[in-house]
């Protein structure tokens, strides 16, 4: 018989739960190792709330769709890399011949889950919907390279974190999100994409007015040879400190339109944004970039504080150290506060502002030259 070395009501109440099959604890939470050449997706698809699907070191093929909340998607360091599939996804895999249809049918919800991600050009999808976010997924700890849009792509999620996770050489976007709240985007490096290393909007294929992320944090990053670093499309409430932004085209873009709510609220402290000075060509939506360290367009009540932002130079419109700058739809950026800058050698100026909008303030900034003279 089992013992109990226990008061009394303490063992009745565990020897109960025991004959009543009591609830896993936490540390029930299973890791499931996918090793090269296994399915993500089917390790992904069999996991639980609070599991962990930990890719080992080595190199990965194929996209992989994450719908499950509170799923950790692991790998172990730069040395765990996900890249596009040859052929076919790794997650199509084959049923084994002794399990009969179920094993099949897995497998083809597997492939048909990791090919939607992969026919939309991404490698990670946290793939929520309107009506049912998907909640606090974490990525982190690997690299995900060469994939025609976007390396880690998030819609509608809630809570999502992606941190340590160097995205390098995607078509588009290193890591963006649409739709999404309470996000925290940590410790990354996004290298020489297509267009923002980070991305971050309410939704690009509508035109509607900014949407509120309800906190989300950017902090601590690398964005370094991507056409712009970070850019913040028609949200509100967000926070973009700490990070290290160079060779870009453009540093950082707060953009905005004519659709209302106006992007704002946005905070842009503590960063070190140098040398952005990659040309990159104007495409339908932009003009050409050179040179920009930090752009405000159509933007209502941001904060941009404590920066150092230097040597930045170019000829595009939008060049220069700080540019508060009116929207190409013609939207007037207000109320925005520029203060406490450090800005040296940004050309053509360390703050150009050729926004009519009111209220608008730049104060007690270090800098030796302005567009308008006076700014500084």
């Amino acid at each position: 018989m089992r013992k109990c070395h226990i008061a009394p009501l303490a063992c009745a109440a565990a020897l109960l739960g025991t004959a009543l099959g009591a609830a896993p604890s936490a540390a029930a939470h299973r890791v499931h190792l996918v090793k090269p050449g296994e399915s993500i997706q089917k390790a992904v698809d069999s996991a639980r709330p609070g599991d962990v699907v930990l890719l080992a070191r080595g190199t990965h093929h194929g996209s992989v769709n994450v719908t499950t909340p509170g799923l950790t998607l692991r790998g172990m360091g730069r040395g765990t890399v996900l890249e596009p599939g040859k052929g076919t996804s790794t997650a199509t895999t084959k049923p084994s011949t002794g399990s009969g249809t179920a094993e099949a049918a897995e497998a083809a919800e597997a492939a048909k889950a990791a090919g939607s991600c992969a026919a939309a050009g991404n490698g990670i999808c946290v793939a929520g919907t309107k009506d049912h976010n998907v909640d606090y997924v974490t990525i982190a700890s690997l690299t995900v390279t060469g994939f025609s849009k976007t390396g880690v792509y998030a819609n509608e999620a809630d809570g999502l974190t992606v941190r340590n996770v160097t995205a390098v050489k995607n078509g588009v976007w290193g890591i963006a999100t649409e739709h999404s709240v309470h996000g925290l985007f940590r410790d990354n490096t996004a290298r020489d994409n297509g267009d923002a290393g980070l991305f971050l909007a309410n939704t690009v294929k509508e035109e509607q007015g900014a949407t509120d992320t309800e906190g989300t944090v950017v902090e601590h990053n690398r964005l370094e040879g991507n056409r712009i670093g970070v850019t913040v499309r028609r949200l509100r409430n967000l926070t973009i400190v700490d990070n290290h932004l160079t060779r870009n085209c453009a540093g950082v873009f707060v953009v905005g339109d004519e659709n209302k709510p106006k992007t704002g609220f946005v905070t842009v402290r503590d960063n070190r944004i140098e040398r952005n000075n990659k040309s990159c060509p104007k495409t339908a939506r932009l003009d050409a970039l050179q040179g920009s360290g930090i752009v405000l367009t159509g933007a209502d009540d941001n904060l941009v504080t404590h920066n150092v932002i230097k040597d930045n130079a170019g000829k595009s419109p939008l060049s220069g150290g700080i540019v508060v700058f009116k929207s190409f739809v013609g939207a007037t950026s207000e109320r925005n506060r520029i203060i406490d800058n450090l800005l040296r050698d940004n050309s053509p100026a360390d703050l150009v502002n050729t926004d009519p909008g009111k209220g608008n303030t730049f104060r007690d900034n270090s800098c030796r030259s302005s567009k308008p003279a006076g700014l500084c």
